[in-house]
């Protein structure tokens, strides 16, 4: 069954409430890398103590992906992306992680 424009497949309770907003998190992770750098390079450096000296850091890590965590163009745009995963993987029974098979380097 394809789905069209005007019409898209039904998506379970799980795929809405955890597969869709993983997927939105772990873009929000790469639109802040450099947030996620700079907080893991404090904690790196600092130890024990991160709790304090790596505050800056947190609070604007976590106001960065908490933009793109509201950001309901990037959820409809992770949305859209699942969908087409999910249609791929109905058509030919290959999940999108297992489409890129390596090819041996001597033969």
């Amino acid at each position: 069954m394809e789905a069209t424009k005007a019409e898209e497949p039904f998506l379970r309770h799980v795929e809405t409430d955890v597969l869709i907003p993983k997927m939105v998190r772990e873009k929000a992770k790469e639109l802040c890398a450099e947030k996620v750098t700079a907080f893991n390079h404090c904690c790196k450096e600092t130890g024990f103590l991160m709790v304090f000296k790596c505050r800056d850091q947190n609070a604007a890590l976590k106001e960065c992906l908490t933009v793109h965590y509201r950001d309901s163009a990037l959820f409809e745009e992770c949305k859209q992306e699942y969908i087409k995963e999910k249609l791929e993987y109905q058509r030919t029974g290959v999940a999108a992680k297992n489409r890129s098979q390596k090819l041996p380097t001597s033969m």
